[in-house]
């Protein structure tokens, strides 16, 4: 993993110094169409997230001619 960062060099980047809490997401959907489609439903089961770690993210959509955009921001502080 490398060497340690000194006590001093923390130091000076407590506070958030480095945070950067900006999405931009743009999209556009536009001249489609959909003529005789059939739809499924959408099922998130009792253990569909069994043994999931970290930050699982579901996105579910059941139309047509759909942008989905997602973003996620984690802010984490480690204190003392």
């Amino acid at each position: 993993m490398g060497q340690a960062v000194s006590a001093e060099t923390l130091d000076r980047y407590s506070g958030g110094t480095s945070v950067r809490n900006n999405q931009n997401l743009s999209g556009t959907v536009s001249n489609n169409s959909a003529t005789k489609v059939n739809t499924g439903s959408n099922v998130i089961s009792a253990n569909s997230f069994s043994g999931a770690t970290g930050l699982p993210t579901v996105i579910q959509n059941t139309g047509n001619n759909v942008l989905i955009q997602n973003g996620v921001i984690v802010n984490v502080q480690f204190k003392p």
